[in-house]
Order: structure tokens, then sequence, then C-alpha cells
């Protein structure tokens, strides 16, 4: 499959989408560098998602400042999309605001070792292992000291209306999917969506959670929502297409991966018989193990949620060094 066609430019920082929408890009779009959004109306402000740590969020925060001085200035509303650390640690840098998310995203963060965990782990790595390096590499531009996450402060299930001055945004629960709790954002009077990690464009996903069929399912959502703006989670701003393909790759894996489990090959196996080549373009192709894995804990009938096991890692630092050798 072809790379899938940026709608505008992929460069970093603020791109203004028109009509008080903007979306905060971080290429390459790779572990840890995600997307956030704003949307102003009126001179108040609805903020989606914070980065990976305090720096990056400050920078972030700084030119939603400059491109709206009024609205950005107080943020009085931050979503968080979901729970991972790229989401979600620089939280505390919006003072004031109400921190929306779903309940079972909520929980997730309350029963994650946060950023304290990961600036463990990068102490911790082992340089001269392949999974020592690849923890290194993924992590080593984030700076994790400092960070105690804010937690949510509203939650909700299923779908919850806000109003930022005369706009509706519509924050709509799809997961369990990518993680335990995700959620959307839609702007439906500028046919704008912020999807949070429910979509990486011209990235590989990476299924925490599941199961599959609620991604899938997700995706036919956002497609009849009929967008014209997407701001996906990683990656660049794209429209439909990009819809349409992250469900298309969904849907094939589960496939090719179903057909492995039900013939006995082994998951670790599996990540690496199942073919990429239509999507060869796509970054972090090393993911299709966490994806296999979880897919043969659904088709086991077990719970679906991926533990973040240091010998995944290891596999998917091989998988990944070997795609690298000419």
């Amino acid at each position: 499959m072809a790379t899938i066609a940026s709608k505008g430019p992929y460069r970093k920082g603020l791109r203004d989408l028109g009509n008080g929408c903007y979306g905060y890009l971080q290429p390459d779009g790779s572990w840890g560098w995600s997307n956030a959004g704003l949307i102003v109306d009126s001179g108040e402000s609805l903020l989606v998602d914070t980065l990976f740590d305090l720096k990056l969020t400050a920078a972030m925060l700084a030119a939603m400042r400059q491109a709206e001085p009024q609205a950005a200035a107080r943020i009085g509303t931050l979503v968080n999309t979901h729970s991972n650390g790229d989401h979600t640690f620089g939280n505390q840098l919006v003072a004031g605001a109400t921190i929306i998310a779903s309940q079972a995203c909520a929980e997730e963060m309350a029963a994650d070792g946060g950023a304290q965990r990961l600036q463990q782990m990068k102490r911790n790595v082992d340089p001269s292992s392949p999974t020592g390096r690849f923890l290194a590499e993924i992590f080593a531009p984030f700076e994790f000291d400092g960070i105690e996450v804010a937690m949510p402060t509203l939650t909700f299930s299923g779908e919850l209306t806000r109003r930022v001055g005369n706009k509706t945004v519509r924050l709509i629960q799809v997961g369990p999917a990518h993680t335990g709790g995700d959620v959307i954002a839609y702007v439906p009077e500028n046919r704008v969506l912020f999807t949070g990690d429910m979509l990486f464009i011209n990235g590989h996903p990476i299924i925490w959670a599941g199961p599959v069929g609620n991604w899938i399912k997700a995706c036919q959502l956002m497609l009849e929502l009929d967008p014209e703006t997407v701001v996906p989670g990683h990656g660049p701003v794209t429209d439909k297409s990009g819809v349409a393909a992250v469900k298309g790759y969904l849907e094939y894996i589960a496939a090719e991966a179903r057909k492995r489990y039900d013939a006995g090959m082994p998951p670790a196996e599996a990540a690496r018989d199942i073919a990429l080549a239509d999507y060869d373009s796509w970054g972090d192709a090393e993911r299709i193990v966490i994806n296999v894995f979880t897919l043969y804990r659904e088709f086991a009938g077990g719970q679906p949620k991926m533990e973040l096991r240091a010998d995944l890692f290891g596999l998917m630092a091989a998988l990944r060094a070997d795609r690298r050798r000419p």
C-alpha cells in the first residue's frame, strides 16, 4: 500500500485547520511523537491531549497562545483521548482546566506507573542488549523527570457533548481498542475529527488492549461521521482515506493472525510470518509483535489487555533490527 497522502504539509508545530481548529503535529509520528489539537471559539478553548514530556508540552502551549492569545491563554477544558503518556504526561501544565476522559481511561491512568516507571526504565536499560538499544532509542528524546500527571476531573462513558463558544464538540468513547478507554473528539460544525491513537497515519497501529473488532467498528463510525479533516494521534493530517487505510490494515492482520492461530503457529512465529508488503512504507512495523500477541489472547478467549512484557520488546527489537539490515 502506498504512503497515505497528507492533507497539507506535515511539519512540526501548530497547523491552522481553519475556523478555530488547530492540530499540533510532531513528525515523524513514531514512538512517542504524538499529535494534539486545539478548538477555539468566542474566547473559549478546548485542548485535545498533551504531549510526552513537559518541555514539549510547554512549547506546544506557547505556540497555541501565540496563535490564539485570548482563547489559549487559559485553556478551559482538556480532553485526554486515552491513557498513554504521550497524550497525558503534560497535563499538569494546563492549570485550572477541567480534564475530561472516559472512566476507563481514568482507571488506567490511576493504575499506571506513569512517568516515573518510564524514567526508571530509561535509567536501567542495558545498552549492550538488543532490547536495551531499542528502548534507549525510542525513549531517548523524552525527559520524564518532574512529571506528576494531573488526573481527569470529569469522566464519562458512552458520549459527552461539550460547548466551546458556539461550537459543539462530541466526545465519543470508542474503546476498548488501542487502550481500555479510547475517545474521539468531533467538531460537526467544521467537520474536523481528532482521533487520538485510533489512527496512526503512515505508521503501524499498536493494539495494546483490543478487541480488534471494536477498533474496526470505530473506524466505520469515523467514516460515517463524514469528516473533511482528520487529526490522527500520530502522523500527518488526513481525511477519510486515512481512516479507511487503518481499517483495512486491522482487518488484514486480524484475518492473517487468525489463520495462523487456527493452524497452531506460535505467536512470535506468526508475527514474522505475516507479510506486510502492502504496508512496507509504514513505519514501526515491529508493532506486529504486540498486535499478534494481543490477537492470540483474544482468539483464546483470554483477557485482551496486553502487558508491557520485556520479552515482547525483545521480539520487537529483533524484528526492527532485521528489517534494517540490507
